[in-house]
């Protein structure tokens, strides 16, 4: 099949690399020139657990590639989807396919722009993946992935793509009730990373404090309330356990985006805690606390650190 990965950091990669050694055509797209040249220079090394390997897969901009592609697998982060969907416009065609498991929320809108929305598949995947240095990806644990159709139509093509994803080494289901875990995911997201990026505190430190996880749970309470006012079962005590598993197990980790605003980067905020206030607005829905955190980091992104 023809894959473009849209956005080759440390997801993009790993599964565009994937996918590339399953005996798939695919280019990773990618505007880190750094990035773009190790892998185009000595191959996309690809640190998992069934082994630490370079693959051969071109990778570029947009413009370095041509013709139709079959699939695009998008991985920007939220607030570049616009624009790096837009710079591969031409490499859709009539029949290309898109698939989205970024975070956050609205993502799909945006690539129904430029791709028939009959054509988008959305899903949420938890593989871990971290960009270790340019050309290098490291993964280590297991993960899997939920597809669906935008439309909500079983589709022929999605079971393709679920087979697609599983023989490359990314076990995938073909879900109906995606969304529900597209928005457990989220939820999860806009309680640790909203926090994190606020207070630069890591993800064990939040849990430390009845104050940290006070805040985390409102968030909870406020997001599921939105997801099941779309009528989606969400299921608030997975939602709550993923919460305290983070606090207990990745006590060290800086979600990413505090890693943003160390670095002075915009942040995905807009697409997570953002997209949960405008959906609950929607719907006569207050989130206040979601809302206060949204703001906060907007704030934060308009005077970043030095």
């Amino acid at each position: 099949m023809k894959i473009a990965v849209i956005g080759a950091g440390a997801m993009g990669s790993l599964f565009g690399g994937r996918l590339a050694e399953s005996g798939n055509d695919v280019v990773l797209i990618d505007v880190n020139p750094a990035h773009v040249d190790a892998i185009n220079g000595a191959g996309l090394r690809l640190d998992a657990d069934d082994g630490d390997r370079r693959i051969r897969v071109p990778a570029g901009p947009a413009e370095s590639f041509s013709g139709a592609k079959d699939l695009l697998v998008v991985f920007t982060k939220g607030m570049h989807t616009d624009k790096a969907v837009a710079s591969a416009r031409h490499l859709i065609g009539q029949k290309t396919w898109a698939l989205t498991v970024q975070n956050g929320l609205g993502n799909t809108d945006v690539i129904a722009r430029y791709v028939k929305p009959e054509n988008v598949a959305f899903g949420m995947t938890n593989f871990p993946a971290d960009l270790k240095g340019p050309g290098h990806v490291a993964s280590h644990g297991s993960g899997a992935v939920s597809i669906w159709t935008v439309s909500g139509l079983n589709d022929p093509r999605i079971n393709e793509f679920q087979e697609l994803l599983s023989a490359a080494g990314l076990p995938c289901k073909a879900d109906p009730q995606v969304e529900v875990a597209i928005w457990e995911k989220v939820v999860f997201n806009a309680a640790l990373n909203s926090i994190s990026a606020v207070t630069k505190l890591t993800v064990g430190a939040i849990g430390d404090h009845d104050e940290g996880r006070s805040l985390a749970q409102s968030i909870v309470a406020e997001t599921l309330a939105i997801a099941k006012a779309r009528g989606l079962a969400v299921d608030e005590q997975r939602a709550r356990r993923a919460l305290e598993h983070a606090f207990n197990s990745h006590r060290s980790h800086q979600p990413s985006m505090l890693q943003d605003v160390l670095a002075g980067r915009p942040t995905e905020i807009a697409t997570i805690n953002g997209a949960i206030v405008a959906a609950g607005k929607a719907r006569g829905i207050e989130a206040p606390v979601t809302e206060s955190l949204f703001r906060l980091v907007k704030l934060i992104e308009a005077n970043p650190l030095r």
